[in-house]
């Protein structure tokens, strides 16, 4: 289980990469910020009061970091990755709005989130305006390009988000199917921040396919991390509800391999706390996970994934940016983005 003392010491390993982040692509990243900004001005009180709140939401910026490191590992950022770096943050935006209402959370980033602090019909149709945002900002851009693939990685994502709904409730499910939808729930938007920034940087097919499974590996590392944290976090650290998966019947990697590894007579124990999760389905569920190898194999299953986004890296000539892009997929495991 992760400490309080373990969380401290990720957040702290974080920050040199996160100076060396400010020192590289500090500039466009403040520029990417006010784009975002200045599209999402509303005069209408209600709307800005929104966007106002999810300015709170906000970490580390991971999406528009990898966009933005990519392009300049790849040749130089342009004006059009500034562009970009907005768009997919606030499709990212979205995504979260949305999240929250599917699993019914309250805080994230320690504030109130949209549905908590308003309603479910708020949340979804402020979801909306920033998909559509998203994609009037896109569509500034000289070609097409760069809205068909959004349109295209936007609609997987939903697919994915539509698949885990399917499959709550499902204890059979694979490895193979819980890859399939993090594939697209979560991996498919890091995928695309490194796909954008290479292609608009000039980059040779091979380069911008290469930078294309970086952030897929990555999405991946990061989404089975999150659901480790989602088993075992501590919620006064992350500043979000957990236990969503639980009370929401979502087969994550630990629970699988916890089910598969377990004796018949766990086995059955097991699901039926998965069946009937409850406030202290977390705290029921932890002698279980401390006794399998549920969550060291989930660790394992990420470090692998992490490793292979940093093997992508190898196509790119040396520089700052490159490094910590391999910093950073080292670390995504340890959720301090």
């Amino acid at each position: 289980m992760m400490s309080d003392r373990t969380a401290g010491d990720a957040a702290a390993r974080s920050a040199p990469i996160l100076a060396l982040v400010e020192e590289t692509i500090g500039r466009q990243l403040l520029e990417s910020e006010q784009a975002l900004m200045a599209e999402l001005q509303s005069a209408n009180a209600y709307v800005s009061d929104l966007l106002q709140h999810i300015t709170r939401f906000r970490g580390k910026r991971l999406r528009p970091i990898l966009l933005l490191l990519t392009a300049e590992a790849c040749g130089g950022i342009r004006e059009a990755h500034q562009t970009l770096a907005a768009v997919v943050e606030m499709i990212h935006l979205a995504t979260l709005v949305h999240d929250d209402v599917l699993d019914e959370a309250e805080t994230r980033r320690h504030v109130a989130t949209v549905n908590a602090r308003w309603n479910n019909e708020t949340s979804f149709l402020f979801g909306y305006y920033l998909f559509t945002h998203a994609f009037h900002l896109a569509s500034s851009l000289e070609t097409t390009y760069a809205c068909r693939v959004i349109g295209r990685a936007t609609n997987i994502v939903c697919e994915g988000e539509l698949s885990q709904i399917k499959e709550r409730g499902n204890l059979e499910l694979s490895e193979e199917a819980y890859f399939r939808i993090i594939d697209g729930k979560t991996a498919e938007l890091t995928a695309l921040c490194g796909l954008l920034g290479a292609h608009y940087a000039g980059a040779d097919l091979a380069t911008v396919e290469a930078m294309e499974r970086y952030g897929r590996y990555l999405g991946l590392a990061f989404q089975i991390a999150d659901d480790v944290l989602d088993l075992v976090g501590n919620e006064r650290k992350t500043g979000k509800s957990l236990g969503s998966d639980l009370e929401k019947q979502k087969l994550t990697l630990p629970l699988i391999r916890l089910l598969n590894r377990a004796s018949e007579a766990e086995a059955h124990e097991i699901r039926q706390l998965l069946l009937h999760p409850d406030g202290a389905a977390r705290k029921r569920l932890a002698p279980y996970l401390e006794r399998s190898d549920a969550l060291t194999y989930a660790h394992e299953r990420a470090l692998s994934l992490a490793q292979d986004a940093r093997q992508q890296l190898d196509r790119l000539p040396a520089s700052r940016a490159r490094r910590i892009l391999a910093d950073i997929a080292e670390f995504a495991v340890q959720r301090t983005f």
